[in-house]
């Protein structure tokens, strides 16, 4: 009896050290650092200057009289990107061949315009607008003078620095040079432009 007793006791004096034992705290993991990713933003192939060509066909009128001729010359401008938004300058000059029967002919034009369109990638949709300056000749004389343009034209880049597209215009000028004619025309060019 007295070995069940010390036995007992033994047991009992036991259980705490090894509940005790049980209940201490596991150490925790330190904590893993994780770095930081910056998110991958697509710049747009629009973006920045440009350099190019373009050659097409004007149909011009002069009062009552009106023809078409070839049409042809250099183009450079900028475009800024705004997510989606694409907006810039460009400047143009077209050398003429377009008779207004005997009334004349319009020798060359050049534009400052404004573009904003909407970049799908590789292919941007635009609005353009601005003055448009024409050299013509008008009864024998020489005028030239300032007028106004507005439009629209689509680009596809080809590759990320060459692009191609077309435009068209439409160009008023009212009592041209004060020769008391009003010129208006319409252009349609192809263009090729290079990307830096």
């Amino acid at each position: 009896m007295k070995l069940i007793a010390t036995a007992s006791a033994l047991a009992l004096s036991a259980a705490p050290v090894l509940a005790g034992g049980l209940t201490e705290p596991q150490p925790t993991p330190e904590p893993v650092a994780v770095t930081p990713v910056a998110p991958v933003v697509a710049s747009s192939l629009w973006s920045g200057g440009y350099v190019g060509a373009q050659a097409g066909y004007a149909w011009a009128e002069a009062d009552d009289a009106d023809d078409e001729g070839p049409i042809g010359g250099l183009h450079g401008g900028y475009l800024w990107n705004s997510g989606k938004f694409v907006y810039g300058i460009e400047g143009d000059y077209d050398w003429a061949d377009v008779e207004f029967g005997d009334a004349g002919s319009l020798d060359s034009i050049g534009r400052i315009k404004a573009k904003a369109g909407y970049d799908l990638g590789r292919t941007l949709l635009y609005a353009t607008a601005g003055g448009a300056y024409a050299d013509a000749e008008i009864g024998g004389d020489s005028y030239s003078d300032w007028g106004w343009v507005a439009g629209a034209g689509v680009d596809y880049m080809v590759t990320d620095a060459w692009s191609v597209g077309a435009e068209a215009l439409y160009h008023k000028f009212d009592d041209f040079d004060d020769s008391g004619a009003d010129l208006s025309g319409t252009t349609l060019t192809a263009k090729v432009a290079y990307h830096f």
